[in-house]
């Protein structure tokens, strides 16, 4: 049994650390908001973010995060990549040398082009850090049902630290070596999930979502196999499975903030509807600034970035897509 505390109770969190207690480790979950620990102390359940999911009575709730981090061996980073930053800033003087930081968020930092696991190792050098990512909407891990995700990490050893400390018959874990796959995978799949949802909010149909996913993955694994990632992490879960899943889902808070974009509302508003952190908004100039930094073109990532920043019209948008000039699909291919 390992004693493992979890930074952020949000939905995420809050799912994972039912997999773990499942599992029969000790768990403690800490949130900055008092009222957030309040509640799941007194209802063990998360019902804003959560509704439904019953938490065992042997976790328990904090909202002092030096203690999290003293009192247990593993650490969850479960808080929305926007505050991954000042979160890892608060706890570096408590951290041990080697201890292991599992960083469950999914982003890119606007200002650096860091990934989430890059942003916590410059806080934090002396941890052990690894990340865990996939197609896993927490509402489905609340209720138990099947999800396979990947664990990631500098070592394999790290990597089956992790697998085994979540792995059970319902939460299924591989591992990797390729890190940043993992995370341009999930983080840039949530700029062609925002898209997938404006389609569906413009009444498009099965066609356009299946051209959105396909064209969307060339496009993802086109920067990232320039930025050093393997082509074999991005057909795999934490590529083309963690897009399937975001831009299809309708847990998917990324593509239901594309869905009120496409239906009319503005960038603004859509956040405001969804009442939860839109990651993709956070990750699309930074996607955009990482294709100009690469040299590659990535036309479904500008056209986003025109619509959430530059008040483009979705319907817009998916015509100058539509009218692009006409190109072979694959160009290392070569007629006979």
């Amino acid at each position: 049994m390992s004693r493992v505390g979890i930074i952020g109770a949000g939905s995420w969190g809050t799912a994972l650390s039912l997999v773990l207690a499942n599992n029969g480790h000790y768990v403690e979950i800490w949130s900055i908001v008092e009222s957030e620990i309040d509640m799941l102390k007194e209802k063990h359940e998360h019902i804003d973010k959560l509704p439904g999911v019953k938490l065992p009575d042997s976790i328990t709730f904090t909202t002092d995060i030096e203690e999290t981090i003293k009192n247990n061996d593993i650490l969850v980073l479960a808080v929305p990549s926007v505050f991954t930053r000042s979160t890892a800033k608060v706890m570096a003087p408590f951290v041990k040398d080697g201890q292991i930081i599992v960083c469950v968020a999914k982003g890119i930092e606007e200002n650096t082009l860091m990934t989430i696991s890059d942003v916590v190792e410059s806080e934090i050098p002396c941890a052990d850090v690894a990340v865990m990512c996939g197609p896993s909407h927490a509402e489905e891990v609340g209720q138990l049902l099947p999800t396979t995700v990947v664990a990631g990490a500098r070592t394999q050893k790290t990597a089956e630290i992790v697998q085994d400390l979540f792995m059970n018959e319902v939460f299924r874990v591989y591992t990797s070596p390729d890190v940043l796959g993992m995370e341009l995978g999930g983080s840039l799949k949530n700029v062609i999930a925002l898209a997938a949802g404006m389609a569906d909010g413009l009444g498009y149909g099965d066609n356009t979502k299946a051209a959105l996913i396909t064209r969307g993955i060339a496009e993802i694994s086109v920067l990232a196999i320039e930025m050093g990632a393997k082509a074999e992490t991005l057909f795999g879960l934490t590529g083309i499975g963690d897009l399937i899943v975001t831009c299809e889902s309708r847990h998917s808070r990324n593509r239901k903030a594309g869905m009120l974009i496409g239906q009319g509302y503005t960038m603004d508003e859509a956040t405001k509807e969804v009442k939860m952190v839109v990651e993709g908004i956070y990750s699309a100039k930074a996607a955009l600034a990482l294709a100009e930094k690469y040299d590659v073109r990535m036309p479904i990532i500008e056209e986003v970035n025109r619509v959430l920043f530059e008040d483009k019209p979705a319907k817009e948008a998916v015509s100058e897509l539509m009218l692009r000039d006409r190109k072979i699909e694959h160009s290392s291919l070569e007629w006979e």
